[in-house]
């Protein structure tokens, strides 16, 4: 936990205060001295708020990459790998497991025999 502050605190001081050096770069292009004219002379509350985008953005990334905890089962990473292919090939998926299960002893033969008969081979 120690380590994620670190990170966070050496971004908000080193990196996010270039938010106001971008969003000055970006008023300069386009040709408009301020954002807004809620603070008269100061540019408005998105001038104030250049470095908090920057950091929201850090911040966003930084939990999804190294904190957030994912989780995964076998069945959810089966079921996206075999949504992505043709039925030809979901049958065949199918049909090495049954030989590989056979092959293990937690099958019976006659399964094999069965799903052989059921989906005959397409090519």
């Amino acid at each position: 936990m120690q380590f994620h502050i670190l990170v966070f605190a050496s971004f908000a001081s080193l990196i996010a205060p270039f938010g106001g050096f971008f969003a000055s770069g970006l008023k300069r292009t386009f040709k408009v001295k301020d954002f807004g004219e809620s603070i008269p002379g100061h540019g408005g509350i998105t001038d104030r708020m250049d470095c908090q985008f920057i950091m929201g953005f850090f911040a966003f990334m930084y939990y999804q990459s190294f904190i957030k905890v994912y989780s995964s089962s076998v069945g959810g990473v089966i079921e996206m790998a075999v949504q992505g292919l043709s039925v030809e090939e979901q049958v065949e998926v199918v049909r090495g497991l049954a030989k590989y299960l056979v092959g293990q002893g937690q099958v019976e033969e006659g399964v094999l025999e069965c799903l052989t008969g059921v989906m005959p081979r397409r090519r």
